[in-house]
């Protein structure tokens, strides 16, 4: 194998191992996935929040929202309730176990790579975004949906767009 290739290809496995340990480092210490875990950061602060706000900020389908909003319901982390207005409005809010869990969670490589992102000039953070974006074409990604959050949980596991209507 060449050497610039080897070099590529372990740099791009540091970062799935990463991920991977951040996960389980999370889920050990708060039961949360990492999009779980951003999903109740969004909710964070005193104002209720509707799922497609949620959906919008993560990045995500409203299947999806629906999907992660019914684990952290059931694990009593957030709570909804219909508009008072409009009765089809979901408002979000985090419960009181949701708001302990949040303040003992450590921060994950998603928040790590936003602060050190945002810190780069810009033309750094476009030729990382266009080396990034060369290697996902260089896999063949073209079809596959995917949020902008570090997580290899199922509940965002890539779908094809062809599947997604």
């Amino acid at each position: 194998m060449e050497e610039r290739t080897k070099s590529a290809l372990t740099a791009m496995r540091k970062i799935l191992r990463a991920t991977e340990s951040n996960a389980k480092q999370l889920m050990t210490e708060t039961g949360l996935t990492p999009s779980q875990l951003i999903f109740m950061q969004i909710l964070d602060g005193q104002a209720e929040k509707s799922a497609g706000h949620v959906a919008s900020q993560m990045g995500i389908t409203q299947a999806t929202t629906t999907a992660l909003l019914q684990k952290l319901e059931l694990a009593g982390m957030i709570q909804r309730r219909r508009g008072e207005r409009d009765r089809r409005q979901v408002l979000l809010s985090l419960t009181e176990k949701g708001r302990k869990v949040l303040a003992i969670a450590p921060d994950g490589v998603h928040a790590q790579f936003h602060q050190q992102f945002s810190a780069l000039k810009d033309w750094e953070q476009i030729m990382l975004i266009a080396a990034l974006e060369r290697v996902a074409d260089m896999l063949h990604t073209s079809d596959l949906d995917a949020a902008a959050i570090l997580d290899h949980t199922p509940e965002l596991a890539p779908t094809r767009t062809s599947d997604v209507e």
